[in-house]
């Protein structure tokens, strides 16, 4: 590709094409925006993982044909990705079609085994993010959501605004 097939092209060759790899996702991010690697939705999750295994397809790319086709997956993944946030701010049937939605496994002290099984959530998982919000007593919680994203929020204290659970599910 540089030079001959020697240890030092492969080393120049890694680093020259990660870095060049590396800039061209700046640069895509700058043009897509911030959302680019949020974990808002399951759909970004994978975005985030897809364009990591192209990154390291493209270091370790041996031609340059092959080191283009990762450059330009990564590009049609960000088109995909702006495509789809746009849809779904625009189509609430398209919101349904490609996202969960989340789940209360926990209400007002009380654990919905329901749930938990449903989601394969373990008890023992829970209580440890209940440990992380500093809950003291399961009386304090007003609500244990698994969000899209697989992450765990945990609302307590006196009150909770109705608002807050909307689009969730039991």
């Amino acid at each position: 590709m540089f030079m001959a097939e020697t240890t030092l092209d492969v080393i120049i060759r890694g680093v020259v094409l990660t870095a060049l790899a590396m800039c061209w996702v700046v640069a895509l991010v700058r043009v897509n925006g911030l959302r680019s690697f949020s974990k808002m939705t399951n759909f970004d999750f994978v975005m985030t993982v897809a364009v990591g295994s192209l990154l390291a397809g493209a270091s370790q790319s041996t031609d340059w044909l092959a080191f283009l086709q990762s450059l330009s997956a990564m590009a049609a993944l960000f088109v995909v990705q702006y495509v789809t946030a746009r849809l779904r701010k625009t189509s609430d049937k398209f919101e349904t079609l490609i996202q969960n939605k989340p789940i209360i496994l926990m209400r007002d002290g009380q654990i919905f085994e329901d749930a938990l099984a449903e989601t394969r959530v373990a008890k023992s998982d829970l209580i440890a993010k209940l440990r992380e919000a500093n809950v003291l007593d399961f009386s304090q919680v007003r609500a244990v959501i698994l969000e899209t994203t697989g992450d765990i929020s945990v609302l307590h204290g006196d009150t909770c605004a109705e608002e807050l659970l909307e689009g969730t599910r039991r």
